[in-house]
């Protein structure tokens, strides 16, 4: 049941308007049609025991915390359809300090004006303001976490008032704060509400429910009572007709307690501090009361009820009815199982033990077999806890069986160490019979895949510059006319050297081809010897065919050329990856991060806010990483440094976007590594960083083309090792935009500012 208040008040239409709330989380009710209001200048009390729902409908009427059903109308807004409207005009102080407890005093109440969007001037005529308020004025420089609990509290308010709210909500405003700072802070609500500021406050304590000007008792996820505390007191279930109340001030009041219990013309009796209130009949005087109590001296006193009666009774009298009137529950009574008999004739209790631990019963057990002087005591609790957290954390057992699995068929099936189909492209500038023959021959050798035919010099060295190609193949206009005069022919082979498997598998190859191909016109010759089967340019017999490979990018094949850029790109991704969701999820946990949601700060600018400065950092890492590759490891940049690092800003944008997503799928920093580390595994092994992305099979080779870091290497090892332009990267510049607004998409579209 619920009231509310609304005729006769001085204002009109209330600040906050609920109508039949509900919240559910599952099959949970957290929130059942509650109905209430709230006027300007009220003190409006939640109070309720842990777990009733008050957290939930302030989360609502917030606007970070979607309702399930009903309405709530909040300064005129809707809190469905309207939230961010609302947020500009309201306060919030969560139920535990949320503020950043790295950031002074100064720090955390400037960040939270230029959330609200105060200018400069008005920033520092509220933040005189406000440590006028709160008397903070001396504590400027120091930092939040250091603060005592009534002054954070302090400061949180501070920050809650910055930008004037004509609503405030304070969700447990003092608890763990000691009497005298309780005091004072609500010396401060009581300012604030004599200023026409509505305040709505979540309490534990009975004596501030007393303060509050309007009262709401939640119990079981309902709204079971709401009015002014003097008119609860009076309410007549309270001090039912025909019963009178009593405070009694006696010498045991334990024992006294247990006496009056016992007595059949008490209703009720329970501990009031040092004191017990005791509800009996009316027609039970002073005296009669007194001489009960047989304790020695004893004072009876008769009394109005205070709060606290009001809520026992009315919880005492919901505990009394049928559940399924009071508590919100999916199971009916009827259908819970029976309670077995105490006893069977004939069997003990010591019995049933030897029984259960005999059946292999975890709490029986425990106590059979460990004794507290052994140095296992407590062994099997500690085993059956670990086990009922990892049964609560599907993650770990993800990470736990999914991902060595992954590992296995990524390592058995996608890296293969033999180079095979290395792209290849021809520059046949013969066209003839033999020409066609080398071509097939080098096909034929499956080292190499022929990936096209360039028919100019130009598209020759745009296929190798780019990438697109690692070995080239030359074959000079007069070829097969010095094969066919018995001259030695010259073929011109360029390997890229960047990768040193690649080009040392290349270099193999050809130069055994080259000798297979020359045996091969030696042998109608070997039975003369009056000729040879071929001379070179001064006369001197050779062999007929003479493969001249020449290593382009890295001709010393060293390793650190082909592995020192391709750190860039995997150091940076791991700088971005962890450290932006790192920051989020931290920020969830915290709490910090619902208290920006209830803010009017945008989700672009939230989200900017939080991602620019860690891509400054990585950019920065990254000519860190650069100077490191080119002075330290002796890797020269031989193409444009400028599209270098204009690329390499794109690629940074991705690996934040990863960190967003990252963070939108972590609900903690365990998980966040988890995920982090899921991302990585397959940046490192199938980029093309560590193993040749053309030897994969052909599902994984396509996989590997949806990572980002797999087009930025390429970019990377195109413009250091082989001075590529802008047109050579272009596929890949395209590809990792794509993969950039992609991940981003699906980062925006998951980050909502709201819990759920």
């Amino acid at each position: 049941m619920s009231t509310s208040r609304s005729e006769g008040h001085p204002m009109d239409r209330p600040v906050i308007d609920v109508r039949n709330l509900t919240r559910r989380f599952g099959d949970l009710v957290a929130v059942r049609d509650v109905s209430f209001q709230v006027h300007a200048g009220d003190i409006f009390g939640l109070l309720g025991p842990n777990g009733s729902g008050k957290s939930t409908i302030i989360r609502m009427l917030c606007g970070v915390l979607q309702p399930t059903s009903g309405t709530a109308i909040v300064l005129g807004h809707d809190v469905t359809r309207q939230a961010e409207q609302i947020k500009p005009r309201i306060g919030y102080m969560s139920q535990q300090f949320s503020l950043y407890e790295d950031l002074s005093v100064e720090e955390n109440i400037r960040f939270y004006g230029r959330i609200y969007g105060l200018s400069p001037e008005r920033l520092r005529e509220r933040t005189a303001a406000v440590l006028e308020l709160t008397s903070l004025g001396d504590r400027l420089p120091q930092l939040a976490g250091t603060l005592s609990g009534g002054w954070k509290q302090r400061l949180a308010l501070a920050c809650a008032l910055i930008h004037e709210p004509e609503l405030l909500f304070l969700d447990e405003p003092t608890a763990g704060i000691d009497p005298v700072a309780r005091r004072d802070l609500w010396d401060l609500l009581y300012q604030l509400a004599g200023q026409g500021v509505a305040l709505v406050v979540t309490t534990h304590y009975m004596d501030e429910a007393e303060r509050c000007s309007e009262i709401g008792y939640l119990h079981s996820s309902r709204l079971i009572v709401c009015g002014r505390p003097d008119e609860l007191k009076q309410r007549p279930e309270v001090t039912p007709a025909g019963t009178r109340r009593w405070e009694v001030d006696a010498a045991d009041p334990a024992r006294a307690l247990s006496h009056l219990k016992q007595l059949d013309w008490v209703r009720d009796a329970t501990f009031f501090g040092q004191k017990l209130h005791v509800l009996a009949d009316e027609r039970i005087d002073a005296s009669t009361l007194a001489a009960a109590v047989s304790d020695g001296a004893v004072e009876v006193e008769e009394v109005a009820p205070s709060l606290e009666d009001v809520f026992v009774t009315l919880t005492r009298s919901l505990q009394s009815e049928p559940r399924d009137t009071a508590v919100p529950t999916d199971q009916d009574e009827s259908e819970a199982p029976a309670e077995p008999s105490s006893e069977f004739p004939g069997e003990s209790p010591a019995d049933d033990e030897e029984q259960s631990a005999a059946n292999g019963d975890p709490d029986v057990l425990l106590e059979s077999t460990a004794t507290r002087d052994g140095s296992l005591f407590g062994f099997l609790a500690i085993f059956l806890k670990e086990f009922a957290h990892i049964r609560r954390q599907p993650s770990t057992l993800f990470f736990m069986f999914a991902v060595p699995v992954m590992q296995t068929f990524i390592f058995g099936y996608a890296i293969d160490t033999e180079v095979e189909n290395i792209p290849t492209v021809v520059l046949d500038l013969d066209g003839r019979r033999h020409a066609r023959e080398l071509r097939e021959a080098f096909a034929n050798t499956l080292t190499f895949q022929m990936v096209g035919r360039v028919y100019s010099e130009a598209e020759f060295q745009r296929a190798m510059t780019s990438g697109r190609a690692k070995v080239g193949i030359r074959i000079p206009p007069d070829y097969s006319d010095r094969l066919i005069q018995g001259e030695q022919a010259t073929v011109q082979v360029l390997i890229d050297g960047s990768d040193s498997q690649v080009a040392t598998t290349a270099l193999n190859t050809t130069g055994l081809l080259g000798y297979q191909l020359a045996l091969r016109k030696t042998r109608p010759f070997a039975e003369s010897l009056s000729r040879v089967p071929a001379r070179d340019s001064v006369g001197s017999p050779a062999l007929p065919i003479e493969m001249r490979p020449r290593l382009l990018y890295n001709p010393d094949l060293e390793s650190s050329h082909f592995f020192v850029p391709g750190l860039v790109g995997i150091i940076l991704q791991l700088v971005t990856l962890f450290l932006t969701s790192f920051a989020i999820v931290r920020e969830r946990e915290l709490g910090t991060l619902e208290q920006l949601f209830v803010t009017p700060v945008g989700r672009a600018g939230l989200l900017l806010g939080k991602l620019l400065p860690y891509a400054l950092l990585g950019f920065l890492e990254m000519l860190i990483i650069l100077l490191v590759m080119v002075f330290v490891f002796g890797v020269p940049i031989r193409g444009n440094l400028g599209l270098l690092l204009g690329l390499s800003l794109l690629f940074l944008v991705c690996g934040l976007g990863l960190g967003l997503l990252v963070s939108t799928l972590a609900r903690t920093q365990l998980m966040a590594i988890q995920f982090a580390f899921l991302v990585m595994l397959p940046s490192v092994l199938l980029s093309g960083f560590m193993f040749p992305r053309s030897q994969m099979p052909l599902p994984i080779y396509l996989f590997s083309y949806a990572i980002p870091v797999t087009h930025f290497l390429e970019i990377l090892r195109g413009v250091v090792l082989r001075g590529a332009d802008f047109r050579d990267l272009l596929p890949h510049v395209v590809a990792l935009s794509v993969c950039c607004l992609v991940i981003f998409a699906i980062s925006l579209a998951r980050f909502r500012k709201q819990l759920a």
